[in-house]
């Protein structure tokens, strides 16, 4: 498998130690800047093909349900934890909504759990 690609998207503009953390597990991060980048999610993914999006609001759902609702994504939203994320991707998620947990952890589990279940 090529590398993944994981688009993050933060209401706040943040979302850097994720992507850090998802180059640390050898993807691909690209980082939506600026305020309500969450809400951007679903037309980046599109824009980069990505595998993965992850966004992170106070509710843990704008981004991912709009990027379900825009473009088709299959989104899970509301987790408040890195095992939530875990195992959405185990149950075939793509769109990942979290309230805000900006840690390298995250990506490094996410890019880990995507690539197991897709044999990377």
């Amino acid at each position: 498998m090529s590398q993944i690609t994981v688009v993050i998207g933060d209401r706040l503009g943040k979302g850097q130690k994720v992507g850090i953390g998802v180059e640390q597990a050898s993807a691909r991060a690209v980082v939506i800047p600026g305020m309500a980048a969450d809400m951007k999610l679903g037309d980046v993914m599109k824009a980069e093909n990505a595998q993965l999006g992850i966004s992170f609001c106070g509710s843990g759902g704008a981004g991912a349900i709009t990027a379900q609702t825009k473009h088709g994504y299959k989104a899970k939203y509301g987790m408040r934890s890195i095992e939530e994320g875990v195992t959405a991707i185990e149950e075939g998620y793509n769109v990942l909504g979290f309230g805000f947990m900006d840690k390298e952890e995250l990506g490094q589990r996410l890019v880990a759990a995507y690539l197991k279940k897709h044999g990377g």
